[in-house]
């Protein structure tokens, strides 16, 4: 089998394993998280073999295309981090590796029904954004020695933020009490904008995949409900999401009784929280802003240019350093801390998808 298929086979099973980890949270059945956990495991081995033969591929036609190197050399810079397709591909197994380390850690299983999504969600996205899946070859910027230890340790640090994001909001759902609290209403607003967003995703794959659409993503992203050429489907779009919230707001106290009778508990939720932000805050500090700028010198003579990446990145940096900050400088517990935790991990979309693919910059390589 080729690795393409590898990973054809890991993204059906992180997707099959989404709607598990859902069941199990509704189900209450120990044998239904058993069957999540071990599809994810399954597709998890699936994918690391995907990235170890793409990384294959990458040497061989590192090989053919570029002057002789050493061997180290040549791996460095054949390392599958080399374009949009494959840092998301990378993200996706960092996201999952972490969450597995702390579903084995502290045996809970129903974490998976809001990390998993995550996954969903950027595999969809690759589908239906054109991304293209070639290897190609390297840029002049990307051809350093810095490649894969800057996107590596960066993209360690995302995913571990990544989790961070899911146990935080599990952790603002059992810590509000009533619909009129602002924490709840934010919780709710927050989870019913990525399960409209993965909804409308899938329908993009529906309507574009066959036609194979090679524009970037601007131009047909949400193409098929809110930015539709019908305006009839437009307000069917706007008006199912408002629909969609509402519901959520009216009946997400429901998921609070579901989760505490999952032995969840809003201080276990929290040191997670706070655990895998204090390995992916030290993470993104030494791979994507100070390897990042070493690395920029080198490339473009300077440091810092404010390029947008370089700007999101310490937007990016300053939300985490305030959470850590108000967790121990300022004694912060429960609400506000925790919604700080998820406020980070969206400026972290807007780092990554939001520069890469909406704005123009030095980094704008990074959408090919």
């Amino acid at each position: 089998m080729t690795g393409e298929t590898f990973f054809t086979i890991s993204g059906l099973s992180y997707l099959l394993a989404m709607v598990v980890y859902i069941t199990y949270l509704a189900a209450r059945k120990n044998a239904v998280g058993a069957a999540a956990t071990t599809i994810t495991v399954f597709g998890f081995v699936s994918q690391t073999i995907a990235l170890l033969m793409r990384w294959g591929d990458s040497y061989n036609f590192w090989i053919e295309t570029s002057p002789p190197t050493t061997l180290i050399l040549s791996l460095l810079r054949s390392a599958p981090l080399r374009n949009l397709y494959e840092s998301l591909i990378f993200f996706v197994w960092c996201l999952i590796l972490i969450h597995l380390i702390i579903e084995f850690r502290y045996k809970i299983r129903s974490l998976g029904a809001f990390v998993t999504p995550l996954a969903a969600l950027t595999l969809v996205f690759i589908d239906v954004s054109g991304t293209s899946k070639e290897i190609q070859p390297l840029v002049p910027a990307l051809q350093s020695n810095w490649l894969l230890f800057h996107v590596l340790i960066s993209f360690l640090g995302y995913a571990a933020f990544g989790v961070s994001f899911g146990a935080g909001v599990v952790h603002l759902i059992l810590l509000t009490e009533s619909r009129e609290d602002k924490a709840y209403i934010f919780w709710s607003i927050i989870v019913g904008i990525f399960i409209i967003i993965l909804v409308a995703m899938g329908f993009d794959f529906f309507s574009v995949s066959a036609a194979k659409p090679e524009e970037v993503i601007q131009n047909y992203f949400l193409k098929s409900t809110f930015r539709s050429s019908s305006g009839g489907i437009v307000a069917i779009s706007w008006i199912a999401s408002v629909a969609f919230l509402f519901i959520i707001w009216r009946y997400g106290l429901g998921l609070k009784k579901i989760l505490t009778g999952l032995s969840l508990t809003a201080d276990l939720l929290d040191e997670i929280t706070y655990k895998s932000i204090a390995i992916g805050f030290p993470l993104f500090t030494v791979g994507g802003l100070i390897m990042g700028a070493i690395w920029a010198n080198s490339a473009w003579g300077k440091y810092w240019s404010w390029d947008p990446k370089e700007t999101w990145s310490l937007i990016t940096w300053f939300v985490y350093a305030l959470y850590l900050h108000a967790r121990f400088a300022a004694g912060w517990r429960g609400k506000r801390v925790t919604i700080l935790a998820v406020v980070g991990f969206i400026t972290v979309i807007c780092t990554y998808l939001g520069v890469n693919l909406l704005l123009s910059g030095l980094h704008a390589y990074g959408s090919e």
